[in-house]
């Protein structure tokens, strides 16, 4: 009888702290979306921002180079952005962390190659993260005001994330399509958020920072052997 009550007793509380994390769960996803849903535009509602750049946050790179489709779509809206006076500058933050495998220079390459002038498009090769991209955008380029390029979805935790280090930012949604997978990253998103929520709170240092970069200067400075 006794192992039996203290069974019962070990499951109750298995399912008491399993509630507890799917209700904690569901108060962050919540807090994150109230927060920043009167901060997401479309294109066309952010001229003239005052940003110091447009944040284009990195997503997958086909294995031949060319950005994937929710890559591209954020590209292309962080150029219009660009063209339309919303910043000066656009800070293209992504994954480089291997020779094997750069985000960035896929990034910068496709602006250069729409037309934007590259002195104008700086590269961050380490941001591995959501909340690394946004840290180095404050701690390495000195950025105060940004506008953030990403898909909704992942808009939340990145203004989330901008507000906890203390950045000014909007962010503009680069949903032009439908994308495979998206159910999952749904799902997926709702694990990042909580563990962001946190990441923000703590403010812990990230991979790599490096000597300051003067977003005022010249993209170049930023270019390695690879870029255009």
């Amino acid at each position: 009888m006794k192992q039996k009550s203290r069974l019962r007793t070990g499951v109750k509380f298995l399912l008491f702290l399993f509630l507890f994390a799917v209700l904690l769960a569901a108060v962050i996803n919540a807090a994150m979306i109230v927060k920043a849903s009167g901060r997401i535009f479309t294109a066309a509602d952010v001229r003239e921002s005052g940003a110091d750049c447009i944040l284009v946050l990195g997503a997958g790179v086909r294995a031949d180079g060319s950005p994937s489709h929710m890559l591209e779509d954020r590209l292309i809206t962080g150029i219009a952005l660009y063209e339309a006076g919303a910043a000066p500058k656009i800070l293209m933050s992504g994954d480089h962390g291997s020779v094997d495998y750069d985000e960035v220079n896929t990034m910068k390459s496709f602006a250069v190659e729409q037309g934007v002038p590259s002195d104008d498009v700086f590269m961050d090769h380490a941001g591995f993260s959501t909340y690394e991209s946004l840290i180095r955008a404050r701690d390495v380029f000195s950025a105060k005001r940004i506008v953030i390029i990403s898909q909704e979805y992942h808009l939340y935790r990145a203004l989330w994330l901008a507000d906890a280090l203390g950045l000014e930012a909007v962010g503009v949604h680069a949903d032009r399509r439908t994308y495979v997978g998206q159910g999952m990253r749904e799902v997926r998103e709702i694990a990042a958020r909580c563990k962001d929520f946190f990441v923000g709170f703590f403010e812990p240092a990230p991979t790599y920072l490096g000597d300051p970069i003067d977003l005022t200067g010249s993209g170049s400075v930023t270019d390695d052997k690879t870029s255009p």
